[in-house]
C-alpha cells in the first residue's frame, strides 16, 4: 500500500509524465477501501505491477541510469532500464523499543518485536503493560490508532475505581472576550502544509491578496500551520493585534477545524470566531497540472471565508446530562469483548444477540493461525460476560425502535419468546453485529458434497470428520465471492484460513497432496512464517488471474462422483488438472443484510460494499459522525480474531470517554427556528436525516432538537418561508460568500 500511495502521489506531482513501474510477489492490499485503491492505480494512474523477482540492479555507465534485471512469472530472464529505483523497505522495531523492553521484562518474539498471543493482542507478559503501535508488529494507521484505544480500555478496566481521584483542576480557558459590537479585525493565517499546498499554489501571491481585503488585520504564512509551534504563534498574534475573527486556510476541517478552535479558544476567542479554508483537497490537489487557475481559485476561496467571517457570531455548545449505560447489538466476540470491557470499567452495560446464543461467527471457527482453541476462548469470554453483574445479556432480540442522541438514547426490544417491550436508556451504542460466509453457488459447491468452503473444511478437520480421512488430493480455491465486480473488496482472512487449513490438514494425514491456488498470498506481518512453513511441507501454491479462474467439473464415473480442476500453470504457460478429493473454496466475507436497517435506526452510514463506515479511516476508525455511536468487529469490515478483539476494546474505550462523564457538550451550529415565520408545512421533518425536527401539534410550527441536530443544512434549504436559520453558516453569511465571488 505504501508504495502504492507513494505512486500515485509521485504521479500526480511530477511536472513530467512518469512511467511507474512497482515489481512485486504479491499484492497485499488486505485493507478497508484498499483493494479499490489498487485498481484505480492500475485503471486510472495507468501504474505499472509487474509480478516477477528482482534479483539485481546495476548502474548504467553510459546514462547513469538503472538496469532491473528481473525474472518473470514463467521464469524468463528480463532486464529494464529506469531513472529511478525506489526500495519499498520492512520495518523492524527500533533498538531502544528493544532495550526497553528487556529492562523492563517483556518478552519479543524472534523478530524482536513484541511478543503477544491471538485472544490478548495488546497484553505484554507482565501484566498491567500494554503495547500498542508498530512495536506489537508492522501496522498501518487505522490498527494503529485501534490498538492505542484498546491498551487504554485494558488500563482504564485495571484503574477504574479509583477513576477521578488524582484529577485536582480541569482545564482553565482565559475568561472569553466580549466581540459584539466590535469592527471585525482578521487575522489570516496561509498553510505550505509542506508541498501539498506550497508545490502548487503561489502562496506569496495569496499573502499578498489576501492583505489587500477589508478588516484583515494581520496575515502570516507558515509551512505546517497544524504545528505546536504556529499554534503558539496564532495565540501571540490574536492578543498582539486584537483579533477577533480567525481564518485559516490549508487544508481539512474535517481533520483539523477543532484543532484550531481550541487555539483561538486558549487565545480568549470563542471557537466559533474560526473559518477554515481547504485550499489543499479543493485546490493544489485536484488542480496541480493548472498552478496559475488554482491560485485564483484559491484567492475566491480566502476571499469567501473572509466575506463570512466578518459576520461570524459567537456561539454557544449544547450541554447534556449522561446516562452512564452502554448498549452493545451483537453477542459474536466483538459485541462480547467490547461489553465486557464496559462492564470492567463500572459501567453497566446491555447486550443484544438476535440468536439464540452468544459466539456469532467464532462458533465455526476452532483454531488460530498458530494453533490457540478458540472455541474454549469463546467459551471462557461467553462465562465471563454472562456471569459479569454489570452486563445484561438479551438473546433473540428484535430491535423494534430507536430514538435519542449522545448520553440519551432509548431503545425498545423485544427478547425470547416474549412478547413483552423492553424499553432500555442508554448513553452509548457499540454495533457489533457482525458478518456472514459468502454461499458459493460456482464450482457446484451445492451440487457437490466434496465442494465445500473452508469453515465446513476447518469443521471437518478438528472433528476428524471421515470425509476427509483418506483424502489423496485437496484442492483450495481462494477469492471466491471477494475481489470481483459484485464484491470488489479482500475478505483480508481467506489466505490465512487456506493455509491454516491445509497445516492442519498435513498434520493429520501428512501423504494428502494440497494445492492452494490463489491471485496473491496475503499473510502479512507474522502470518508470513506459516506462509513460508506450507511450502517446506510441500503444500503446492499455483497462481491464477482472474480472468483465467480454475475450471471445475464434476462427472460421475461408475456412478462415483469425480472432481477435477483445470488451471494454467504460469510457470509451464500450459493447463495442467488435478484430480480432486475434495475442493475447498476461501469464499468471502460479506455484510448483513440488516445493516440497512440498523444504518437507518442509528443514522449511521454504510459504504458501498454494505460494511457501516467509520467517521475517519485513519483518526476516528471506531467512531461514526454520529455522535455516542460506534463500530467494531466484522460489521466494520473483514478481519481476523485478533483485529475484531483489537477493535472491540477500542470501541469500549470511546465509549467509555462519553459514559464517564456527568455532562457531554455539542456542537453549536444547529438551526434555529422563526416561529413568526413558520407554517408548520412538515417539509423540514420529513428531509431531516437525523430525525432532529417535529412539528408542534398545539403551535404548529417546527421544533429542533438541539441534541440531535447535526447542523447539515437540509432544513434551511428546504424551509420555502425562510423560517429556518443555521448557525455558523446562516443565510446572511452564505449570500456575502456569494456576492464576494
Amino acid at each position: 500500500m505504501y508504495a502504492i500511495k507513494e505512486a500515485v502521489i509521485a504521479k500526480e506531482h511530477s511536472e513530467t509524465p512518469l512511467d511507474i513501474t512497482i515489481f512485486n510477489m504479491d499484492i497485499r492490499t488486505y485493507g478497508k477501501e484498499f483493494e479499490k485503491y489498487y485498481e484505480r492505480a492500475k485503471q486510472e494512474h495507468n501504474i505499472r505491477f509487474l509480478r516477477s523477482k528482482v534479483y539485481g540492479i546495476e548502474e548504467i555507465d553510459t546514462t547513469g541510469n538503472l538496469n532491473v534485471k528481473y525474472a518473470n512469472i514463467a521464469g524468463e530472464i528480463k532486464e529494464e532500464e529506469f531513472d529511478i529505483v525506489v526500495l519499498s523497505v520492512g520495518l523492524k522495531p527500533e533498538s531502544s523499543a528493544v532495550s526497553l523492553a528487556e529492562r523492563i521484562g517483556i518478552s519479543l518474539n524472534k523478530y524482536n518485536f513484541c511478543e503477544t498471543t491471538p485472544f490478548y493482542p495488546v497484553h505484554t507478559s507482565k501484566p498491567g503493560i500494554y503495547v500498542c503501535g508498530a512495536f506489537q508488529g508492522p501496522k498501518d494507521i487505522p490498527e494503529t490508532v485501534m490498538e492505542a484505544s484498546s491498551a487504554a480500555a485494558h488500563s482504564s478496566a485495571l484503574l477504574s475505581s479509583v477513576r477521578g481521584s488524582l484529577v485536582t483542576d480541569e482545564k482553565e480557558y482565559p475568561k472569553e472576550r466580549v466581540v459584539i459590537g466590535e469592527p471585525p479585525r482578521i487575522g489570516v493565517f496561509i498553510c505550505h502544509c509542506g508541498i501539498n499546498i506550497g508545490g502548487v499554489l503561489d502562496i506569496a501571491s495569496l499573502k499578498q491578496f489576501v492583505k489587500s481585503l477589508p478588516n484583515v488585520v494581520f496575515t502570516d504564512d507558515n509551512l505546517y500551520t497544524c504545528s505546536s509551534d504556529t499554534q503558539g504563534i496564532i495565540k501571540e498574534m490574536i492578543d498582539e493585534h486584537s483579533i477577533n475573527r480567525v481564518v485559516v486556510a490549508s487544508c481539512s476541517p474535517r481533520t483539523h477545524e477543532p484543532l484550531f478552535q481550541e487555539t483561538i479558544r486558549e487565545a480568549g476567542l470563542n471557537p466559533y470566531l474560526f473559518e477554515m479554508v481547504n485550499i489543499r483537497d479543493q485546490c493544489s490537489w485536484v488542480h496541480m497540472d493548472e498552478p496559475e487557475l488554482a491560485t485564483k481559485k484559491a484567492k475566491d476561496l480566502i476571499d469567501m471565508a473572509i466575506s463570512k467571517a466578518r459576520l461570524l457570531v459567537p456561539l454557544k455548545m449544547v450541554s447534556l446530562t449522561t446516562t452512564p449505560v452502554g448498549l452493545v447489538i451483537g453477542g459474536g466476540i466483538a459485541g462480547m469483548v467490547s461489553a465486557l470491557n464496559l462492564a470492567q470499567q463500572g459501567f453497566e452495560v446491555n447486550l443484544l444477540e438476535k440468536g439464540m446464543s452468544l459466539g456469532g461467527l467464532a462458533k465455526k471457527v476452532y483454531t488460530t493461525l498458530n494453533g490457540e482453541d478458540v472455541q474454549q476462548y469463546v467459551k471462557d469470554l461467553t462465562k465471563s460476560v454472562t456471569d459479569h453483574p454489570l452486563v445484561n445479556v438479551y438473546t433473540r432480540v428484535k430491535i423494534l425502535e430507536s430514538e435519542g442522541y449522545i448520553g440519551n438514547f432509548t431503545t425498545k426490544i423485544t427478547s425470547g419468546s416474549k412478547k413483552d417491550i423492553i424499553e432500555i436508556k442508554h448513553g452509548t451504542v457499540i454495533i457489533a453485529t457482525g458478518a456472514e460466509e459468502y454461499k458459493p453457488e460456482e464450482y457446484f459447491c451445492k451440487k457437490s458434497r466434496n465442494v465445500t468452503t473452508l469453515l465446513d473444511l476447518e469443521s471437518d478437520i478438528a472433528k476428524k470428520s471421515k470425509r476427509i480421512a483418506n483424502v489423496k488430493n485437496v484442492v483450495m480455491i481462494n477469492c471466491v465471492g471477494s475481489r470481483d465486480e459484485e464484491r470488489p473488496y479482500c475478505s483480508r482472512v481467506c489466505c490465512s484460513q487456506s493455509i491454516k487449513c491445509a497445516l492442519n490438514l498435513k498434520t493429520q494425514n501428512p501423504e494428502v497432496n494440497i494445492y492452494i491456488l490463489y491471485r496473491d498470498i496475503r499473510t502479512y506481518g507474522f502470518s508470513e512464517d506459516y506462509y513460508r512453513q506450507a511450502r517446506e511441507e510441500g503444500i503446492i501454491f499455483i497462481q491464477y488471474e482472474p480472468e483465467n479462474p480454475p475450471d471445475v467439473k464434476m462427472d460421475k464415473i461408475q456412478g462415483k462422483e469425480v472432481l477435477t480442476v483445470q488451471l494454467k500453470d504460469p510457470v509451464l504457460g500450459q493447463d495442467f488438472i488435478i484430480d480432486a478429493d475434495i475442493v475447498a473454496l476461501a469464499a468471502g466475507t460479506i455484510p448483513l443484510k440488516t445493516n440497512k436497517d440498523l444504518s437507518q435506526m442509528f443514522k449511521v452510514p454504510l459504504n458501498g460494499d454494505g460494511f457501516f463506515l467509520e467517521a475517519h479511516m485513519k483518526l476516528r476508525p471506531v467512531d461514526f459522525a454520529t455522535d455516542g455511536v460506534f463500530v467494531c468487529g466484522l460489521a466494520h469490515n473483514p478481519k481476523s480474531i485478533s483485529e475484531t478483539i483489537v477493535q472491540a476494546n477500542a470501541a469500549a474505550s470511546r465509549a467509555s470517554i462519553i459514559l464517564s462523564k456527568e455532562i457531554v457538550e455539542l456542537e453549536g451550529t444547529v438551526s434555529i427556528v422563526n416561529k413568526n415565520k413558520c407554517s408548520g408545512c412538515g417539509l423540514c421533518e420529513a428531509v431531516c436525516a437525523f430525525k432532529a425536527i417535529t412539528i408542534d401539534p398545539e403551535e404548529n410550527v417546527a421544533v429542533i432538537n438541539e441534541a440531535l441536530c447535526k447542523g447539515c443544512g437540509a432544513c434551511v434549504a428546504s424551509c420555502r418561508g425562510g423560517a429556518i436559520d443555521l448557525y455558523g453558516f446562516s443565510n446572511k453569511q452564505i449570500f456575502s460568500m456569494l456576492k464576494t465571488i
